[in-house]
């Protein structure tokens, strides 16, 4: 196990850009997610078609060519893909050691892939809320943008907390497949290097990599029992 502690700089890094990834692409996913959501449940005919196809589509097909066309078929459609270029990334992540450009489009990728299982967890959180609540809201004279901003989402969000988390988790265990679509600075990838290049045995390696995922995954599966355990005691 000298692996881990001879590269320990290596394990540490691939961590930290693994987690700035990850919390990005979730921010991504949430959004989305929310949007497709609403979509879904709005009464506008041709909404409802774009959110549906935008979550059959990606729930349907696996994370894998989601990145690859990420990656490989958005740069097709520009020199240099200024157009999908995210503001503020630039910024946040000024020096990942990463492939600035892959790094978006797998940040791109993930995001859509995610947001179509934000979607439905979401819209489970809607369907959760009694209809009667709506059914006043419309009552008094509140639009339908009304009605989800100040009534129907507020109390979605609350009950698919639980689910969302459980979103989050399979994204930031999904986000290890960008290693292998230019994400040069991610945890996987950084141990795949260290195997490859520097000739370090496979076991010892893969468990530094599954110390680190752990490391972001087991907070957040913590966090997300206590809250359901709150929730059963106030029901």
């Amino acid at each position: 196990m000298n692996v881990l502690v001879d590269h320990f700089d290596a394990f540490a890094g691939g961590l930290w850009n693994t987690f700035q990834y990850c919390v990005l692409a979730a921010i991504g996913a949430l959004i989305l997610g929310a949007i497709a959501a609403i979509f879904r449940i709005s009464p506008i005919p041709p909404l409802r078609w774009v959110g549906t196809a935008y979550v059959t589509i990606f729930r349907n097909v696996p994370l894998t060519i989601v990145l690859f066309f990420s990656a490989f078929g958005l740069p097709a459609l520009g020199s240099n893909a200024d157009f999908l270029r995210i503001p503020g990334v630039e910024e946040i992540v000024p020096r990942l050691g990463i492939d600035l450009p892959f790094f978006r489009f797998a940040l791109i990728g993930l995001s859509l892939y995610t947001g179509a299982f934000v979607c439905e967890a979401l819209r489970s959180g809607v369907n959760a809320v009694p209809p009667g609540q709506a059914e006043a809201a419309r009552a008094i004279g509140l639009t339908f943008t009304q009605n989800l901003r100040y009534v129907v989402l507020p109390q979605a969000w609350k009950a698919a907390i639980v689910p969302l988390g459980s979103v989050i988790i399979a994204m930031i265990k999904n986000s290890a497949i960008a290693a292998f679509f230019g994400v040069l600075g991610e945890l996987t990838y950084r141990g795949y290097n260290l195997i490859v290049e520097d000739n370090q045995p496979v076991i010892p390696t893969f468990v530094g990599i599954t110390i680190g995922f752990l490391l972001m995954t087991i907070p957040l599966s913590l966090l997300l029992d206590r809250v359901e355990r709150q929730r059963a005691v106030t029901r």
